[in-house]
């Protein structure tokens, strides 16, 4: 009967390929988003170009992954049996030295990620001049987060010099402290964004996810642990 359509017909034809499941107005709780409209043709290109099975882009997110979690367990084993300063005889010389690993893992990470890019075709739309120029600019400012971090807080200030017992007298407000937190690992991540971009790199782009992750977990653990130490200095200096 060519009559109007039963209650069934618009799931039924929506099921065929052939219409909307559901009409427009159901999603007018959400400002009027029609989902049937959204291209996820972007983003398939996107992940297109990444081959996460790729030997190359899993070493690159075990060696981002891995730098953080090395240097927390690490820093806070130490923290509780002061192994590595009864070893190399001074807490002082025992931070130096973990500073040391902790830039060559830094070292082995940066090449695993350069490497990776390597391995996996570019994003022609990133393949310009103004996306070359971008990333460039990111990763200047990066660098000027990470070597003002680095400046204002010293080598044993930058490499967990307070788990060692190595206290700052007072919290560093300066350059570029008083701009963001953790300047260090965001400055970090732009300059892998900013690397990124000008290789034309969607494995480089979501590498560079991984690092943001990565130092975001990171964050809420130090961030608490480190409070706590300085919470104990204040307490015991008090008690004095």
């Amino acid at each position: 009967m060519a009559g109007r359509p039963g209650p069934g017909a618009g799931r039924r034809a929506a099921a065929a390929g052939g219409g909307r499941p559901f009409p427009r107005e159901c999603c007018e709780g959400l400002g009027g988003l029609d989902y049937g409209q959204v291209d996820v043709r972007a983003m398939a290109r996107f992940f297109g170009y990444v081959d996460v099975t790729d030997s190359a882009f899993i070493a690159a997110v075990l060696s981002i992954a891995f730098n953080p979690f090395f240097w927390n367990v690490v820093a806070r084993w130490e923290h509780k049996t002061r192994a590595l300063s009864r070893l190399f005889g001074s807490a002082h010389a025992a931070c130096y030295c973990l500073g040391i690993v902790i830039l060559l893992l830094n070292c082995l990470r940066s090449h695993c990620f350069t490497e990776a890019m390597k391995s996996q075709p570019k994003l022609e739309g990133l393949d310009c001049h103004w996306a070359y120029y971008s990333g460039l600019a990111i990763l200047a400012v990066g660098s000027l987060f990470v070597i003002s971090s680095f400046l204002a807080l010293g080598f044993i200030g930058t490499f967990l010099g307070d788990y060692f017992g190595i206290l700052m007298d007072a919290k560093v407000t300066s350059f570029p402290f008083n701009v963001l937190d953790n300047p260090m690992y965001w400055g970090s991540t732009a300059i892998y964004l900013g690397w990124s971009l000008m290789h034309a790199s969607p494995a480089g782009l979501l590498l560079t996810a991984v690092v943001a992750i990565s130092y975001t977990i990171a964050m809420l653990y130090e961030g608490p642990f480190t409070e706590e130490i300085y919470r104990r200095k204040q307490k015991g200096a008090k008690n004095k």
